[in-house]
Parts: structure tokens; sequence; C-alpha cells
């Protein structure tokens, strides 16, 4: 079974223990599904890459165990439209580019330039504590 680094295992369990819950095997598995190939899946799919190190774990489980990993602010759900709920353990501010061909999600870093200018156009008063930014669109060019 994959192994969290250091880093990953010590933001798990002291989240986890933030909100009252203890680390569990099949909690940390999920975990480093997500943090292992961060091409923000679907439950379906985390729950498949799961399953090929954890044999036992259920589909239930890995719910769960998601539900668990967002209720902790350790990763975020990505939601478009009516279509599945895909997980993200990236917690910087970033946007999102939705490949509307492929249907794969990719990170987009925003400079904090552009996130000032973001927060400026709030009616004043008002203040963003997150910023949710996602782009539709299809890959123009090969690279």
């Amino acid at each position: 079974m994959r192994e969290l680094d250091a880093h990953a295992r010590k933001a798990l369990d002291e989240a986890l223990t933030e909100h009252g819950l203890r680390p569990t095997v099949q909690r940390s598995h999920v975990f480093g599904v997500l943090l292992h190939k961060r091409d923000h899946p679907t439950a379906d799919e985390v729950f498949v890459r799961a399953k090929e190190e954890l044999p036992g774990i259920s589909l239930a489980t890995v719910y769960n165990c998601l539900e668990t990993l967002v209720a902790s602010q350790l990763v975020r759900q990505v939601n478009y439209e009516r279509k599945p709920t895909r997980y993200c353990p990236n917690l910087t501010t970033h946007a999102h580019f939705h490949d509307a061909k492929t249907g794969r999600v990719y990170d987009v870093d925003l400079p904090p330039a552009l996130l000032e200018k973001l927060r400026k156009v709030l009616p004043e008063g008002w203040n963003a504590d997150t910023i949710e930014l996602s782009f539709r669109g299809r890959k123009t060019k090969a690279s």
C-alpha cells in the first residue's frame, strides 16, 4: 500500500484529530490515492485506484472517506453541472479548467495580482473567503 510522505501524514492526522476523528488505514489510503495522481478523480475512479492496493475496500467506504476528507478540509469538491463530483487535493487558491472534449480537469494557478483584482470587484463592505473560478473549453494546440 502506498505510504503518505511525512508532510501529508501530519496534515491528515492533524486535520482529522481537529475534527474529532481518527486516522484509519482506509482514510489514509484514499488520501494517498488523491495525492498520488492529481487529476481530479470521481469517487468511482478513486474506488478503482484504491481497490488495486486495498482490495477489501468498498465503494461506500471510499465515499465515506471522501466526505471525511472534504469535511476536514484536506480536499475540496469540484462540481460541473450534473456531472459526478470530482476531488481536488490542491488547497491553494487556484482555478480549474474543464476540457469539454476529454472531460479532464486541470489546475490553473492564479497570480496574486489577479486575485486582488477579483476581490476588488465585490461590492463595498463584502469580502470573499474563497474564490472559485472555472474555465470550460478545449485545448487549441498540442503541447
